[in-house]
């Protein structure tokens, strides 16, 4: 199992943001997240690729519990954050081959790199990928970052709003990506306010609501799933 969270807390001064939270994903699982703003998302996604760590509880990766999530755990993750923190005088070939570069110099490597593909495989056209990314549309930014993430080969991706700023064709090619990335037997969270795009991949979706997993949608990926999440999901935005 590529990811399990027993009990994990999160505390920013007197303000509990997760509360003894139980998650588990496994490896070809897309699991989709769903919340009100504020819920917590982004702090959950935090702490599992280690760039915050829990206050309380166990994360376990692989059957190996940790306490912290170092470097042998993040060799194995991909993250897209919100921000795409990208290098805008770099091109897009170039971002990539130096997050692998930066990956294998701090011992979260080496992984073969085939960068053009990646790109090409998110619709970034050829004529771009060796343009600087100050000269992208915040739709490429979006683009780019995920063909970060993907040229890693990670056994776990975490996308924060991954489905932000593309148009129809982006989210298509994204869903096929997603869904070739589960095929390969990568277990993907990922968090989308577009329920639509979430239901046309996830396996399952899950609330989170006052800090803990407070409900589950599953049911046949697109409209059946797409409905159930929306039920989940209304009542926690009321």
């Amino acid at each position: 199992m590529p990811l399990a969270l027993r009990g994990v807390e999160k505390i920013y001064g007197r303000h509990a943001v997760l509360r003894r939270l139980d998650l588990e994903l496994r490896p070809g699982e897309i699991v989709g997240l769903v919340g009100a703003n504020g819920s917590g998302k982004t702090t959950l996604f935090n702490l599992i690729v280690g760039v915050d760590q829990p206050d309380a509880g166990e994360l376990s990766f692989a059957g190996a519990a940790v306490r912290r999530v170092e470097a042998p755990q993040r060799a194995r993750i991909a993250h897209v954050a919100h921000a795409t923190q990208l290098y805008p005088l770099l091109s897009g070939r170039e971002n990539l081959e130096l997050f692998a570069d930066l990956r294998r110099s701090a011992g979260e490597g080496p992984r073969a790199l085939d960068a053009a593909n990646a790109l090409a495989r998110l619709g970034l056209a050829e004529s771009a990928v060796d343009r600087p990314v100050q000269t992208y549309s915040r739709g490429m930014h979006q683009r780019t970052a995920l063909a970060r993430a993907v040229a890693a080969r990670a056994d776990l991706l975490v996308l924060d709003e991954p489905f932000t700023a593309l148009d129809g064709p982006g989210r298509a090619q994204l869903t096929e990506v997603l869904l070739g990335e589960k095929e390969r037997g990568a277990a993907i969270l990922l968090s989308s306010h577009d329920l639509e795009s979430l239901a046309s991949v996830a396996d399952r979706v899950v609330l989170l609501a006052e800090g803990r997993i407070a409900g589950e949608a599953r049911g046949e990926r697109g409209p059946q799933l797409r409905e159930r999440a929306t039920a989940l999901l209304i009542p926690a935005m009321t």
